[in-house]
């Protein structure tokens, strides 16, 4: 079951900035990421469930992360139906995200009171989204969108809470244009855990990407 209610993980999101997301198949390799991201300031982690048999190299991380790593909120991505959803739940996930809107999704999580971040593309997906409860929107994919996207929507909607994947990188020039738009965190994945990294078995590398970007953040948003 989860540890931190929607409301922690919403607060920490909104803390942070920063969403950094990842897969591995090897659980011994994920255990080194998470590590090397809670070094450099992570707070949050999404697994992306994209392979075979991820639930159990999910279960084992988050086994990991409770014992190891005290804080550290663990989440699960690329979710797509209700069953999927309640699994990863019921195994410890603090969060779901999927890549569209599933009113199936909201319910089951609602019902947990578990936060459910959905992948919108439209202002009719993000206000049916928050007719649903959700806290924080998903933006995907990004790079499709930009930033004016988010700037526009939040001139109407000043109350949306908006969280870019896809498409953001670890540039300043690219992060100041999220959040100068007014986006309230971003999901980062390869640009920020990159498979040549983890190849090389270069977690300390992982762990400085990390703590700059979450300063570069920081000193955007002061």
């Amino acid at each position: 079951m989860a540890n931190y209610s929607r409301i922690e993980v919403a607060a920490t999101m909104k803390k942070l900035g920063m969403v950094p997301l990842f897969y591995h198949p090897d659980i011994e390799i994920g255990k080194q990421i998470l590590k090397a991201c809670y070094k450099g300031g992570a707070r949050l982690m999404e697994f992306t469930a994209r392979g075979d048999f991820a639930f159990e190299v999910f279960s084992e991380l988050n086994k990991y992360a409770l014992k190891n790593l005290p804080g550290m909120i663990m989440g699960v991505g690329s979710i797509t139906d209700a069953a999927a959803a309640s699994l990863y739940m019921q195994i410890g996930a603090n969060f779901i995200v999927t890549p569209s809107l599933r009113e199936d999704i909201a319910i089951v999580c609602n019902r947990r009171k578990v936060l459910w971040s959905p992948g919108c593309g439209s202002l009719a997906e993000i206000n049916r989204a928050e007719e649903l409860g959700c806290e924080i929107i998903k933006l995907f994919p990004g790079s499709t969108y930009g930033a004016s996207f988010v700037k526009a929507v939040k001139g109407p909607q000043p109350w949306t809470s908006i969280m870019p994947t896809g498409g953001v990188s670890t540039e300043k020039s690219n992060l100041s244009a999220w959040f100068n738009a007014g986006a309230t965190c971003v999901g980062i994945g390869s640009k920020l855990i990159s498979n040549d990294l983890i190849d090389a078995g270069d977690f300390n590398a992982i762990t400085n990407k990390v703590e700059t970007t979450l300063t570069i953040i920081r000193e955007i948003r002061e």
